[in-house]
């Protein structure tokens, strides 16, 4: 085409359309194809060649509101977990999430994000989760601990109800002569008292050495003096009893016949020395044998086997002599009647093993001090706890009557003694006594003015009664003290030790 040529535009006819635009070609394409190209009958929707209509529909506003409802949710939860007060310690964030039932740590996950895991958690589950959980465990706890001071009580014998009327008749007139005497010492005008304990502290603060003699090859372990200050008991590791003079200490007798380390021993009262065949001593071993001696013979004459393979740690004769009790590492203790010559009480109540015992002047109850830290008074007349002895933070290694018959002294692993008062059922005082734990206590016998208390930490030392003042500090071994003795007469004092020593203090 030149460019002489004219355009000739041709004008597009207008074409109207009636209706929609869908229905014009849906016309057109039947008539296109003559018939439909597709029909599904009871479908839920109608397809017309690539045009596809559905009766199904898309509810935005439903689907807008459930996302914004997890969104508001969200931010709810992270608001909430941004409030919660989480420990920063670490481990006690692993504490808290093992209580839910959580790994503790997730991989290449630190402290801060196992920190913001707990608090997400915590959101999610309630602050009030590891609450529950240590609620739970706390009733646990003190589940345990109402065990541990619940008493177990057994049915006995008839030999031991005979034993009870029998304690209850020997008891009752010695209860009744104690406080006849304590009234007359109410009595006493104040300066006859004062000037009696001046010059009982003079004479403690002047005690020295007098003695120090190599017991055995072995520790020594216990000590005990006999009813007239005459004769001093000693126990080692080397299974060996050995019987010493006062105050020279010579070897008088050596009781052989345990097979293992003896850390028991105690004196019976009233038995002269020139006495044959006569009980007049006790022994108990680690093996859980129980011997028991005369003064003519080296053999035993007796031999208690009730509490094998469990350790006798101490035992304690009766005032009368009668009955002898034993601690037992079987959380027990055993009262045994030498006159019926047989056990008339196993006694449990002790959620650990019975370290220590003692009995009271009068010989109508008895103390006990366990491992589990706890003490207990027995009436011995009715077999029930009167007492119980709780605030030692450790191990009880040793109990003691004071002769007034109502003060009770408690040596602990925690390195503390505590005064008991039978009549108030209180402690009374705390005394810091050492550096280390205390494995013994004694009373002053014939008045109980002052007590003793011996320790791993080298030293026995000496405590007024009414102050609690320290009195005297007894230093020269070269290792733990393991027990301690006060004569009845009140010369002397025995200490024994670990250095295989034992020592008699007496003023100078």
């Amino acid at each position: 085409m030149s460019d002489d040529e004219e355009l000739v535009y041709v004008k597009r006819p207008k074409t109207i359309h009636y209706g929609s635009l869908e229905d014009t070609e849906r016309s057109r394409q039947m008539k296109d194809s003559g018939s439909d190209l597709y029909s599904g009958a009871g479908s839920s929707s109608d397809i017309i060649g690539q045009i596809y209509t559905s009766s199904e529909y898309f509810d935005l506003e439903n689907e807008v509101s459930k996302d914004k409802a997890a969104l508001l949710e969200e931010f709810e939860r992270k608001k909430k977990a941004r409030q919660i007060h989480v420990s920063t310690d670490d481990s006690e964030v692993k504490k808290n999430l093992r209580a839910l039932n959580e790994p503790i740590c997730y991989f290449g996950e630190g402290p801060a994000e196992r920190r913001i895991r707990l608090k997400e958690l915590l959101a999610s589950l309630g602050e009030s989760a590891i609450p529950q959980k240590s609620g739970k465990e706390e009733d646990k706890k003190q589940q345990v601990h109402k065990e541990q001071e619940s008493t177990w009580y057994h049915e006995g014998p008839e030999s031991l109800r005979i034993a009870r009327i029998w304690l209850a008749n020997y008891s009752l007139p010695r209860a009744k002569k104690r406080l006849e005497e304590a009234a007359e010492q109410l009595q006493l005008p104040s300066a006859t008292k004062a000037g009696r304990m001046v010059e009982l502290q003079k004479r403690i603060q002047s005690l020295a050495p007098l003695c120090s003699q190599v017991g055995d090859v072995r520790p020594i372990t216990n000590c005990s003096f006999n009813h007239d200050s005459s004769l001093l008991l000693t126990s080692s590791l080397s299974s060996m009893c050995k019987v010493w003079s006062v105050p020279d200490c010579n070897l008088v007798q050596t009781l052989r016949g345990h097979q293992f380390y003896v850390s028991a021993i105690a004196f019976r009262d009233g038995i002269a020395t020139d006495s044959k065949g006569e009980v007049a001593m006790a022994s108990g071993c680690y093996d859980g044998t129980v011997k028991l001696w005369s003064f003519d013979s080296e053999e035993s004459i007796a031999d208690i086997n009730g509490h094998v393979p469990h350790r006798v740690s101490r035992l304690a004769f009766h005032p009368s002599g009668r009955f002898l009790g034993t601690a037992c590492y079987d959380s027990s203790w055993r009262l045994w009647d030498l006159e019926q010559k047989q056990e008339v009480l196993h006694q449990e109540g002790h959620a650990k093993a019975v370290h220590c015992i003692a009995f009271q002047v009068d010989g109508s109850v008895c103390v006990t001090g366990g491992l589990d830290a706890f003490g207990r008074v027995w009436d011995l007349r009715t077999g029930r706890c009167i007492m119980f002895l709780e605030g030692h933070l450790s191990a009880i290694y040793g109990v003691d009557f004071s002769p007034n018959g109502y003060h009770i002294a408690t040596g602990s692993q925690d390195n503390s003694c505590k005064i008991w008062d039978l009549r108030r059922r209180n402690p009374v005082y705390t005394i810091p006594a050492h550096t280390n734990l205390i494995s013994d206590v004694k009373y002053q016998k014939n008045g109980g003015h002052f007590l003793v208390t011996s320790s791993y930490d080298n030293t026995a030392k000496i405590w007024s009664n009414k102050t609690w003042q320290p009195l005297k500090t007894l230093s020269g071994h070269d290792s733990k003290v393991m027990s301690i003795d006060i004569s009845p007469n009140s010369q002397h004092i025995a200490t024994t030790s670990y250095d295989r020593t034992f020592k008699l203090w007496s003023p100078e």
